[in-house]
């Protein structure tokens, strides 16, 4: 297996998925694999498909990519709903072709877990917030695949766990959101605590987690230009309002 560099959670970020390119090409990486949630946000979506649509890297689709095209109108969040105006019929059609796992070179890719791309892989939510998954958790929602290594992304907290079947789960982490609250399944908020992006590398089967700077400050200023506030400060700190 070549050196792989692996991403998710894009969310439309261009500015920080061309450091994390330019960070993982100076590590020596020669393939790319795209976990999903790529497009949606108050950035730069359109322009992030076409970037994506020219490379032909293994993709597969996360749940945003299934909301912007799925969901009604009344039932659609504001970051989706913003990035549906900006795409075009090319884009669209894009999507709707990302299957929703892979298993590339022996490795399975999934976005959310191998049953849901809602569900969280490497934490669990409870009424009480988000925690880490104990091992017992990760291992049921694995559940019988086979592969070595599966790769997750939906929760953008970077991590890897090695269970006792010498299974492992890895988090990249995501190139474009540092923090986010949602409601599902419960009110939770995740807050990295700094704006880098984050992706993660493979070789032989060895995940390597990292972390690269970029213009972060474009792009908390093109979300607030946008009227997303939370996604401002978000992308400027790493953290939540209040």
């Amino acid at each position: 297996m070549s050196r792989i560099a692996v991403l998710s959670d894009i969310h439309g970020n261009l500015p920080a998925l061309e450091a994390v390119i330019r960070d993982a090409e100076a590590r020596g990486c020669t393939q790319f694999w795209n976990l999903g949630d790529i497009l949606s946000g108050p950035l730069w979506p359109a322009e992030t498909a076409d970037f994506l649509m020219a490379r032909d890297w293994p993709t597969i689709a996360g749940n945003h990519e299934r909301q912007v095209l799925m969901l009604p109108p009344e039932k659609t969040g504001v970051s989706d709903a913003f990035t549906r105006t900006q795409l075009d019929a090319r884009h669209l059609a894009w999507m709707a072709a990302l299957p929703a796992a892979l298993t590339v070179e022996g490795v399975h890719l999934c976005h959310g877990t191998p049953r849901s791309d809602l569900e969280h892989f490497l934490e669990t939510v409870e009424p009480q917030g988000i925690r880490r998954a104990s091992e017992s958790e990760v291992a049921d929602r694995l559940g019988d695949t086979p592969e070595r290594l599966t790769l997750c992304g939906h929760s953008h907290i970077p991590g890897t766990m090695h269970l006792a079947d010498r299974r492992t789960v890895a988090n990249p982490g995501s190139v474009g959101l540092q923090g986010f609250d949602d409601d599902h399944p419960f009110a939770y908020r995740v807050e990295n605590g700094d704006p880098q992006a984050r992706y993660l590398i493979v070789e032989q089967g060895e995940v390597t987690l990292r972390t690269v700077g970029y213009d972060h400050e474009s792009a908390a200023a093109k979300a607030a230009k946008e009227g997303f506030h939370d996604w401002a400060i978000a992308l400027a700190t790493g953290r939540m309002i209040g």
